[in-house]
């Protein structure tokens, strides 16, 4: 069954399924447009194997595109509509699409690529002619690709990932029944829909029969009335959309009674943000995933989340976990590793880059750069990225310890650490905050709380001080960018611009 769509609305074809701009999608009409997409992109010439992308705010097509890929074969291509014009013409040219969706609001950077151009403004009367007349199975098999998702491209250039028809169902099927999801389900899918997290809970949900809300983009205001409004159930966001939330002015007031559960993903969630969401009656868990292994990697019980709030759970059936050392051999129980992992879910590869996948696949496992300890007790945490380690008098000094201990700080509202090049220690960090609307607080008195929490080699040599911190276009902390800013202040002797 590679056509999710097509089976699900024969199981229940009256059931609402997703819901955009006031109006709510049948399983049956959701399953129409795709069809009808299907055949307006033959008649355009698309073939099995051609890519298909959009540049668009979060919209039906995407949704669209890629719920017909099945039917004619072509591979979905989302693009980061947050991209300069260089950086998309860089993934243009590595994936070579054959046409271009795009919103009015991006429209002009669609064109500046130089390819054809289909304007979402015109979209909705140029789908409504396409025919509803099912076409012939193209030639795909689980292994063939879906869709080709990039990598968040923090630590350096972007790569394309080809997510198989594999990953995505089993992602689907595992977590609506390892999550017990089911069609009683709604969830609110504010997060990028060119980001692997459109597979956190959309395709899920969709795969078991539930509800999905559509958001254009991320607002709190309006995600808390979505909840409150379509009574969602299961709440999905990185820790910057939580973070929003919980200091919007009417959030204490917020429906949430519908809540069953809350994960975040991303990045390790603060402890604060977690416990604002406990105090409003909502049980809040740590996920883990990353695009190249199927989104949804590891589980936990909301008993074992509530107890242990910094463990990620233990992997996913059909997926294995082991923690290693730079030499390959897995590290001591509790040792600190790179985690590797394999299984069905992960991908085939980079699009076209044959060294890069050669360095991310290795007999088999994929080595994810994120370090992780195995506790006794089985269960998963998460240190940070290996590329974010760095050394001080040749001690491993991993920045996510010290971010949990700066929230732990008074009037810390966001944070980050990062390393940074020191001439007696090799390697020093750099702690960036926001400080919470009214508070005044030094490096010092920051660095004076902290040695109850931390070793002294740990403690931030440079704190910096902003008013908020840079993000990548999927809601994370860029710590390049910020290294950037604190360089560039240092070098011209000024305060530091905002991001």
């Amino acid at each position: 069954m590679l056509d999710l769509i097509q089976w699900r609305a024969r199981q229940n074809p009256d059931r609402p399924a997703l819901f955009f701009n006031g109006h709510w999608h049948s399983y049956a009409e959701i399953n129409a447009r795709a069809t009808r997409l299907a055949n307006r992109l033959r008649e355009l010439g698309i073939q099995a194997g051609d890519r298909v992308g959009i540049l668009a705010l979060n919209h039906p097509a995407h949704f669209d595109l890629m719920l017909a890929a099945p039917k004619l074969g072509y591979i979905y291509l989302p693009l980061n509509h947050r991209l300069s014009t260089t950086e998309l013409g860089q993934l243009v040219a590595q994936t070579e699409p054959r046409l271009l969706l795009a919103d009015a609001r991006h429209q002009a950077a669609a064109e500046a690529l130089g390819l054809p151009v289909l304007p979402l403004a015109d979209y909705g009367d140029w789908l409504a002619e396409g025919s509803e007349q099912p076409l012939p199975a193209p030639a795909l098999d689980e292994n063939s690709t879906w869709m080709i998702l990039f990598t968040g491209g923090s630590t350096g250039p972007a790569k394309g990932a080809m997510l198989p028809y594999r990953q995505v169902l089993l992602n689907a099927r595992i977590t609506a029944e390892t999550w017990q999801l089911g069609a009683q389900d709604c969830a609110v899918q504010c997060t990028p829909c060119f980001h692997a997290a459109v597979n956190v809970l959309s395709t899920p949900l969709l795969y078991c029969g539930g509800r999905v809300v559509l958001m254009p983009a991320f607002d709190a205001d309006e995600y808390l009335g979505h909840i409150g409004l379509h009574r969602a159930t299961v709440l999905f966001m990185v820790p910057t959309m939580y973070q929003m939330l919980i200091d919007f002015e009417d959030f204490d007031e917020a429906d949430l009674s519908s809540v069953r559960w809350a994960i975040s993903g991303g990045a390790p969630c603060p402890e604060p943000v977690r416990q604002a969401f406990v105090e409003r009656g909502v049980r809040f868990k740590q996920g883990y995933g990353m695009t190249e292994a199927g989104v949804n990697c590891f589980s936990i019980e909301l008993d074992e989340a509530d107890l242990k709030p910094d463990s990620i759970g233990r992997p996913m059936p059909s997926m294995e976990a082991v923690i290693r050392g730079p030499d390959g051999q897995p590290v001591a129980s509790g040792a600190v590793g790179e985690l590797t992992l394999r299984g069905p879910m992960l991908f085939s590869g980079y699009w076209r880059q044959p060294e890069e996948t050669a360095l991310a696949l290795r007999q088999g496992w994929l080595w994810t750069g994120d370090l992780a300890s195995e506790g006794s007790d089985g269960h998963y945490r998460i240190a940070g990225r290996r590329k974010e380690m760095y050394i001080s008098g040749g001690e491993n000094i991993y920045p996510a310890e010290i971010e949990a201990a700066l929230y732990r700080c008074e009037g810390v509202l966001e944070c980050a650490v990062t390393g940074l090049s020191d001439p007696r220690w090799g390697e020093q960090g750099l702690a960036a905050v926001v400080l919470q609307e009214g508070v005044q607080r030094d490096g010092e008195s920051l660095r004076q709380e902290l040695r109850a929490h931390l070793a002294a080699y740990k403690l931030p040599k440079w704190f910096y001080f902003l008013r908020a911190l840079p993000k990548t276009g999927a809601g994370k902390i860029d710590k390049t960018e910020l290294r950037r800013l604190y360089e560039h202040r240092e070098a011209g002797n000024s305060s530091a611009p905002t991001p």
